[in-house]
């Protein structure tokens, strides 16, 4: 085990163990996260670390160039995202019926809630958050978005996910070259930061919850004792 717990979720340790074929498995993991219902892969991680061994290429022994990789993660995120969305689109309506314990109705009617009041922007968001990324696909298919609304906003948030993260290893591993050494601490930064959205949105809806509980709670509280001046 290591840090981030088992050792194929260390990208240090796939490098290793795969060597040249540790690309196009990075690949497939992006593609299997971004919409085939598994979740808990190391998608954030293995795109910084790619930055990271591109720019310490001479110690790493990473020999895939940028303008090769950045292309082809950005069109695995957005086929995975494709093929959930298709999955979920096919299946939809038995899944929504079934109502099971992992794809229930509400997260059907919430989502299609959620893409009505944020519009396009939450496909982009939610590439950013664990987890999300992957249901949010399989969800808007069986909810039945538009396809072409999907698919544009998907790829708007293939490009800005995997450019801004393998970017930000690439450059910090320019300026400095010596944290190669220590990737487990700043991908569990990466994980970190990752989860703020998800914390600010729990947190914003036990607010906007508050309020209207209190809303109720004053409007039945002018009804059960109403002013006697009126």
């Amino acid at each position: 085990m290591h840090t981030l717990g088992p050792q194929w979720m260390d990208p240090n340790y796939l490098l290793t163990e795969f060597g040249g074929a540790f690309f196009w498995l990075s690949i497939a993991i992006v593609f299997i996260e971004c919409g085939l219902l598994f979740p808990i892969l190391p998608g954030d991680s293995l795109l910084f670390a790619i930055g990271l061994f591109t720019a310490t290429a001479e110690t790493s022994g990473f020999s895939v160039p940028l303008w090769t990789s950045l292309p082809l993660l950005t069109l695995a995120a957005f086929g995975g995202n494709v093929a959930g969305y298709e999955i979920g689109r096919a299946v939809g309506t038995p899944l929504y019926e079934r109502d099971g314990k992992i794809l229930k109705k509400k997260y059907f009617d919430q989502t299609t809630a959620f893409f009505d009041k944020h519009g396009n922007k939450a496909l982009v968001i939610g590439r950013f958050v664990p987890i999300v990324r992957t249901f949010i696909t399989v969800v808007a298919g069986a909810s039945r978005m538009e396809r072409a609304r999907f698919f544009t906003w998907s790829a708007v948030g293939a490009v800005l996910w995997v450019f801004s993260v393998t970017l930000a290893g690439y450059f910090l591993g320019k300026s400095f070259p010596g944290l190669g050494e220590n990737i487990d601490k700043l991908i569990i930064l990466i994980v970190l930061l990752s989860v703020l959205p998800m914390v600010y949105e729990y947190l914003k809806h036990r607010r906007q919850s508050k309020a209207i509980l209190e809303e109720v709670g004053d409007a039945a509280h002018d009804v059960v004792d109403p002013d006697p001046h009126d």
